[in-house]
């Protein structure tokens, strides 16, 4: 008697085979089959379809900063954040066989890679094209062979593409490091006291003076560490922001429940992303 083996479970990533979220998926979910999506909408649908059981998402980067698009996304797409993972990046310069650093003329990648790398390139006097991702820059500079071409991406990339690395970890900052949060349909959320939490929630204060001023209070008042606070507009609108926050603790603890519905009596919407785990990693930033 024959048994199927059972299949994997799957987690999705925007990009292509070789992107620093292909190595976060690998390093936080080795028994997952990591499948890449073109965009971050394709990933939230596939998500949301049920075609994959988690996505492997970034959302800030130590040196770039933020990944804008995904603020847009999170609030309206009915996922639920379950978990974080932190990845230090280590950007390798990586050119066709054969290539050398003083012959390269241009360099592509994603234009957070750029970002980390913006002063050795610079340095270099290297053209730079901005591309859909790192891995999807290192292919079509593998597919194309022209030795003046390079692309910033990981080693992985160099791996899977037949690339050499002309310049290694060429990242400004040795402390460059990506946050992703990982998307789930179902809302995993972690009991309080199970170690520290992170509570991720956006809200949209209303048309009243002090607002935020008074929103906020309740977090200071009742001892809350707020550890993000970022504003953004909605639709456009330089009179609608929105903002999306993290914060140390559960919701039902006393303190971040006092604070929480402090928040809500002057916000006209409010919305919980995730109550997750912190990553091993905020302890030793």
């Amino acid at each position: 008697m024959s048994t199927k083996p059972t299949p994997k479970k799957s987690i999705v990533f925007q990009g292509e085979p070789g992107a620093n979220s292909h190595i976060a998926c690998r390093e936080a979910y080795p028994d997952y089959e990591p499948l890449p999506c073109d965009t971050f909408e394709d990933a939230f649908g596939a998500v949301s379809a049920g075609e994959a059981e988690l996505g492997m998402i970034p959302i800030e980067n130590s040196l770039a900063g933020r990944v804008s698009d995904i603020h847009h996304l999170m609030p309206n797409a009915n996922l639920h954040i379950i978990a974080e993972w932190f990845l230090p990046i280590r950007n390798q310069l990586l050119a066709p066989k054969g290539a050398t650093l003083a012959g390269l003329k241009t360099v592509e990648s994603h234009v957070m890679a750029l970002g980390q790398c913006r002063r050795y390139l610079r340095k270099l006097g290297l053209k730079q094209i901005v591309a859909a991702d790192t891995a999807g820059a290192a292919r079509e500079v593998a597919e194309r062979g022209d030795k003046t071409r390079a692309a910033v991406a990981s080693r992985l990339a160099a791996e899977i593409y037949g690339l050499d690395i002309v310049a290694e970890n060429i990242e400004d900052e040795a402390h460059s490091t990506t946050r992703f949060v990982v998307l789930s349909r179902d809302d995993h959320r972690t009991h309080a006291g199970d170690g520290p939490i992170v509570t991720t929630f956006v809200f949209e204060v209303r048309n009243v003076p002090a607002a935020l001023y008074k929103a906020l209070g309740g977090f200071a008042t009742n001892g809350v560490n707020m550890t993000k606070l970022e504003s953004y507009m909605i639709e456009g609108n330089f009179y609608a922001t929105q903002f999306y926050a993290d914060v140390e603790g559960h919701p039902d603890d006393r303190n971040v429940a006092l604070a929480l519905e402090e928040l809500q009596f002057f916000s006209k919407r409010l919305k919980i992303l995730g109550v997750y785990p912190a990553h091993p990693f905020r302890a030793t930033a």
